[in-house]
Formats: C-alpha cells, structure tokens, sequence
C-alpha cells in the first residue's frame, strides 16, 4: 500500500523506475489524470472511469514516473494540479475529445440501430422539447446510445465535439449542414392562479405594475424586457434568474408574468398575455458537420430530428395529461 503525503506535499505514488519513453505512455493513464483533474480525488476518478481506486491509482503513479514530474499537490480542497500538470490540461482534454470522436466514428455500422450519436443543445429545449421528439426513434432504434449534452454554452460541431447541435442562433462553423426547422414564438405568460391573484392585465403598461419574471445578470435578456417597453433598465424583477427552466418553473408556480415561447407554455398550461401586444420569434437550427452525412445512424437521427422539429414547432402544443 502507498502511503499518500500530508496537506501541500506533492504526490508520487510509486517507487522510481526507469525513464520511459513518451511514445509508450498509455491513453488509460492520461484518462486517469483527466479523471483526477475533473474529479478532484483517486476515488472519483475511479467512478468516473468505472475501475478501482487502486487501479487508478497505479495508472496515475506510471503516468508521473513516464513524464518524470509530479501531477498533484494534495490539500485541504482535494487533489490539485501542479504547474506542470496545468500545462498539460489543454492537450489531455483535446485528447480525451480525439477519442470520443474516434469512438463513435469507429462505431459507424450500415445499420443505425448500433453506435452512439452525442446531441447538443440549450436548457430549455433540451429538458422540456427534445426528449419527447427523441421517444419515437429511441424505441425502433434501442441499441443505439444517445448522449444529451443539455447546456446553453455552445459545443464546437466543426471539431466534432458533438455530433448535431440544436441552436437558438445559425451555426457559422465551417464545414457543418445547416437546417433551419422553425421558430418559437416567444410571448407574455402566465399560470391560471396568478391571473386570479393579480388580474389579467389590460396593456402593456398596467404589467408593469404586476409582478414579473425575468433576467437575473444577463444584459442580452433585459434588453429584450427593456425594448419591449415591459421594464426599465433599472427593473426589479420579482423572480429574477438567469436559467431558462427556473423561469418556467416561476411561472408554473403562479409566482409571476414572463416571457416564454407559446410552444412551451401552452403545453403546461399556462395562459398567453396580451398576444396582440408584444412576441417575437427566435429561429431554431439543427446543424451537424458535413463528414457526418456519410454515417448512417447520424444522418438519420438528423433528419428524424429536424422533421420532428419541424413539426413541433409550427403549431402550440397541448395540455399535458
């Protein structure tokens, strides 16, 4: 058993061998760094990867004794990089994105029933439409293994790091195919129960004087409320965040009026606002790079997807239930 070092020690986890040449140094190991790194511990990189923590940690102890340098300090907030492991971050992480693509390029059989396909795409869209549009292809295709990355910063697609994106904005990458599938209405919304406590307003400027929903610290979002006349730059919001979905789950709640697309509200709901007085639409894209066309499964979930869209969009949704 190797003894691990106190508060601001470096670690090596092993006993000195020989120099090792950089070419014999294994993928396993590096992911194991990058596993520490994103983890901030052995033992959570061990589940991250799904081996055992001493196998982790032997990995780790060969990485070190090939590069000759000592990857992590340990302190009181857990494992953290050394100067010489920080230079090494950028080029461990493009490697782990080298082999995610490889991976599921590798797995480009004829049929679209095998391989993985990693979707991207924001919050809103990714928690309350695209799993829905997805259940009819994940039934007939099972094996296939779709991988949700549901975040509003921007996945590079001309470097592959997802395979089709859904976006708010057109992508401009190089080499991509680009579809637009629609658009959402955005409007003023509100729950039944907060039109009972405060009142359907009459116009624009009685809503101002009634509780709203809006922006926390994003500028881009209150200019929308401020251009639109529905607030002042200096506006006091009742609710105010910055995500999405807790905007949304604000105005399930009753808690206030918002903005949010037709689309999505109507299917929980919710109650449009003065639809004669204030909307706007906002385009939606699907995008995937060109190279992509040529795998199966890719292309199909792409056009599965970009119709399913389509569809969605054109017309409000119903009440759940």
């Amino acid at each position: 058993m190797i003894a691990l070092p106190g508060v601001g020690q470096k670690i090596k986890l092993g006993a000195t061998v020989g120099k090792e040449c950089m070419s014999g140094i294994e993928w396993e190991s590096q992911r194991v760094f990058l596993a520490v790194l994103r983890s901030g511990s052995l033992s959570g990189a061990a589940k991250l990867l799904g081996i055992a923590q001493a196998t982790a940690r032997r990995r780790l102890d060969h990485l070190e004794h090939a590069l000759g340098v000592s990857l992590f300090t340990r302190t009181p907030l857990g494992l953290t990089p050394t100067t010489g492991a920080q230079r090494l971050i950028e080029h461990v992480e493009a490697m782990d994105l080298a082999a995610q693509t490889f991976n599921r390029m590798a797995s480009s059989e004829a049929s679209v029933d095998h391989g993985t396909i990693r979707l991207t795409c924001g919050e809103l869209l990714g928690v309350e439409v695209l799993p829905v549009l997805l259940r009819p292809f994940h039934y007939e295709h099972a094996g296939l293994k779709l991988e949700l990355s549901i975040s509003d910063a921007l996945e590079d697609i001309a470097r592959l790091q997802s395979d089709i994106a859904v976006r708010l904005m057109r992508p401009n990458e190089a080499d991509i195919t680009v579809r637009r599938v629609g658009s959402l209405r955005i409007g003023i919304h509100a729950s039944v129960g907060c039109l009972e406590r405060y009142g359907n307003p009459a116009s624009v400027l009685s809503l101002r004087k009634r509780p709203l929903i809006g922006p926390d610290r994003r500028s881009a979002d209150l200019r929308r409320f401020v251009d639109a006349g529905l607030c002042d730059a200096d506006q006091h919001f009742a609710i105010a965040s910055d995500h999405h979905l807790a905007q949304l789950a604000a105005l399930k709640a009753g808690l206030g009026f918002g903005l949010c697309p037709t689309q999505i509200a109507t299917s929980h709901g919710l109650v449009h606002v003065l639809p004669n007085d204030f909307g706007f639409e906002v385009d939606v894209w699907i995008a995937m790079h060109n190279d992509l066309r040529k795998i199966n499964r890719i292309a199909r979930v792409f056009e599965v997807l970009g119709e399913q869209l389509h569809q969605y969009l054109r017309q409000p949704r119903r009440k759940r239930g």
